[in-house]
């Protein structure tokens, strides 16, 4: 059996959407799926505003320009998460300030954030991992208190909510991901969302590659021409098209991925009572959108030969973000060994299993034999 970690899936009209695109004369950035995109996500979050970008690192990049980000800046994040995370800040000068993360979610540990803030800290960027929604009320609480501003990296956790909230709604500025190995899919997108009044109007000129020509198609100025900072952050209407099949049919992926991700937690279970591995953990206030599911081994040899043993009968177990405290650009901002213990010993231990639409029952009870026959020969 071969079992891949990630398959892309076609789910209704995708097809159908990318030919009236085609048909409709306008491929480009917003065009007709891509408002109905926009409206379909507005109206499921109860968002203020909503706005498809080529990428979760586009929106991310859009907000770090809206926060005025430059150099001398400091943005407190975690080092356990992608580098888009990062790149984003620090491509407008800013310095990342790492903090760790909690042992039991993997999330932004909301007990070390204020000690991390000085009078150069501009922003909080808490990244859902997985799904699981960080202790927003904490980080709110936190900014509030600071006058700082807060983007939440919600690649992983669109549908997902905390305190039923939708992730990606609390902050002044969410980012999602439509990436293919995401829950909704386009192959390569993304969604930047504004909480935050002050942001909207701005935003729309940042996508537009720094020009008023949203306006101009509105008919609200009779030409449109440079006024600000910006790039092109608008995905094809073709993406879009695909995407738009993938959101209507939004409760659906939810419930299967919840259905993988629970099944997982009970096959799972006794390995994890004889405490060979941990399983994720999600708290009571927050509701998963069931975006990946990971185990935790006892050290990093145990992870790699597991890792290893599983491809050998063909499935596609990986592990996940190396720290980028650690990485060649977080070493040369000052990143040293131990400074975050738990992202580092976490890192090292994490194995991540196949989980996509189409992963059926018989594939997963396989993935869980072969985890049980590396125990039970004694491989580890």
């Amino acid at each position: 059996m071969k079992i891949p970690f990630n398959r892309p899936f076609i789910i209704g009209k995708e097809l159908y959407y990318i030919s009236q695109s085609v048909i409709s004369g306008h491929t480009a950035g917003d065009g007709v799926f891509t408002k109905k995109c926009h409206e379909l996500i507005k109206e499921k979050l109860g968002a203020r505003m909503v706005l498809l970008t080529t990428s979760c690192t586009a929106a991310l990049e859009m907000s770090a320009i809206l926060c005025n980000i430059g150099p001398g800046d400091e943005v407190i994040l975690p080092s356990f998460t992608f580098v888009s995370t990062v790149n984003a800040f620090y491509m407008r000068g800013a310095r990342p300030v790492f903090v760790d993360i909690r042992p039991d979610t993997l999330n932004l540990d909301e007990t070390k954030v204020e000690e991390a803030i000085t009078e150069k800290t501009k922003v909080i960027v808490p990244v859902h991992y997985g799904g699981v929604g960080c202790d927003m009320d904490v980080i709110m609480d936190i900014a509030n208190r600071h006058g700082l501003l807060v983007v939440e990296d919600a690649a992983h956790a669109l549908h997902s909510e905390y305190k039923e909230q939708y992730l990606g709604t609390i902050g002044d500025i969410g980012a999602f991901s439509f990436h293919e190995t995401k829950n909704y899919i386009c192959g390569e997108g993304g969604a930047i969302i504004l909480n935050n009044e002050d942001f909207i109007e701005r935003a729309e000129i940042v996508r537009e590659k720094g020009t008023d020509r949203s306006k101009f198609f509105r008919g609200e100025v009779d030409k449109y021409t440079w006024v600000d900072l910006g790039s092109s952050y608008l995905p094809s209407d073709i993406l879009a098209a695909f995407l738009y099949a993938q959101l209507e049919n939004m409760d659906e992926i939810d419930i299967r991925r919840r259905t993988i991700f629970d099944y997982y937690l009970k096959t799972l279970s006794p390995l994890a009572e004889k405490g060979v591995l941990k399983l994720p953990v999600i708290p009571p206030e927050c509701r998963s959108c069931g975006h990946l599911f990971y185990i935790i081994l006892k050290d990093e040899e145990i992870r790699n030969g597991l890792m290893n043993y599983l491809k050998s009968r063909g499935i596609g177990a990986v592990f996940h973000y190396l720290p980028l405290h650690l990485s060649t650009v977080g070493s040369s901002l000052g990143g040293k060994d131990g400074q975050l213990p738990v992202t580092e010993s976490v890192s090292g231990r994490l194995l991540r299993l196949p989980l996509f639409y189409e992963l059926k029952e018989d594939e997963q009870d396989y993935i869980v034999e072969s985890i049980r026959s590396f125990f039970d020969r004694g491989l580890q």
